[in-house]
């Protein structure tokens, strides 16, 4: 089969297309033929080995795939050789083959493309846990997301809406602004791509608090963290919830003094955990998400495919926060 490995640590031009021997699925696991592969940004930290996670080399990234069964182990039932199917690898999806644990699987609806599933999980998992689970969004809150234009921002902004919810989507460009408009928020900010500025900060607190009425936000949704996070913890409302989801502009320090005076919350929203600890819960919010799915209220927004040769494409414009809603690399 063909893969595309990470033999050292760095960057996506360090990664290498190569040819090993087809896998095996063993026990309660299945293999899949791969059609699409979902490119997120913790595929960028993996082969840095930055990420939770750090596989032994050689490895390839991709965590989420779609595609169809092609080989089932002993032990599974409830998948069959043809079945179309989504899953949840953590790596290894850069490849044409790849098996996974069964419980790591989903049938998706024959309507469903392969590319939108590989594309579905990760990013509406995260959002819909941290907007659902941890941010208790109730209809008619206001929803500040940063970082609106990309994988999970873009799902963030489709779940808000659906909850009801007024979204104020920040991003960093006049394309960006368009395409969370056509998306369906409410109101975009642009702010610029230094924050590191005292006035700029206090500027953008007042944008948002502008744009929310006068009171600020009832949510944040922190998909950028660095310089930004301060300002927007600023800009909530009293009782506000400020969600924690990722830092690809560094890792914040926040004055602790802020959760006092607005009596706030700085809430964790890791969704891989919660998907082992909490599998019933997560079970119910797949079910959601399909649901909305069905209904078109969600659907992800792919803005670009590489073909497998090029993943280290797909990777770099990721890593540069170019990307508009969803990346694939595809197999066929």
């Amino acid at each position: 089969m063909k893969i595309m490995l990470s033999t050292e640590p760095g960057g996506p031009d360090t990664l290498v297309l190569s040819e090993t021997p087809t896998p095996e699925p063993g026990k309660k696991q299945v293999r899949i033929k791969v059609h699409a592969a979902g490119v997120n940004f913790p595929d960028t930290l993996i082969i840095r080995d930055l990420y939770q996670v750090k596989p032994p080399r050689p490895f390839a990234p991709g965590g989420e795939i779609a595609g169809e069964v092609d080989a089932v182990g002993e032990e599974v039932s409830g998948l069959k050789v043809g079945d179309r199917v989504l899953g949840m690898v953590g790596f290894g999806g850069f490849a044409t083959q790849v098996v996974a644990d069964a419980t790591r699987v989903i049938k998706i609806p024959d309507a469903m493309p392969y590319d939108e599933a590989a594309c579905f999980v990760l990013t509406y998992g995260t959002s819909h846990h941290a907007l659902k689970d941890r941010a208790a969004i109730q209809p008619g809150d206001s929803l500040l997301i940063l970082g609106a234009a990309g994988g999970v921002g873009a799902a963030a902004i489709e779940l808000g809406k659906a909850a009801g919810a007024k979204v104020i989507a920040a991003v960093s460009s006049e394309e960006k602004a368009q395409f969370c408009r056509d998306l369906g928020a409410d109101e975009t900010l642009i702010y610029p791509r230094d924050m590191s500025d005292r006035a700029a900060q206090k500027d953008f607190s007042a944008q948002i608090k502008t744009l929310s009425g006068g009171e600020g936000v009832n949510v944040v949704y922190d998909a950028v963290g660095g310089d930004y996070a301060e300002p927007a913890v600023r800009a909530l409302a009293w009782k506000g919830r400020y969600l924690v989801v990722g830092f690809p502009a560094g890792i914040p320090k926040i004055p602790l003094n802020l959760t006092l005076l607005k009596g706030c919350q700085i809430v964790g929203v890791f969704w891989g955990a919660h998907t082992v600890r909490e599998p019933q819960s997560h079970a119910e919010n797949m079910g959601d998400l399909f649901r909305l799915y069905a209904e078109g209220k969600v659907r992800p927004q792919i803005s670009a495919r590489f073909p497998l040769a090029q993943a280290s494409d797909a990777l770099q414009l990721l890593e540069d926060r170019k990307a508009l809603g969803k990346v694939v690399v595809t197999m066929t």
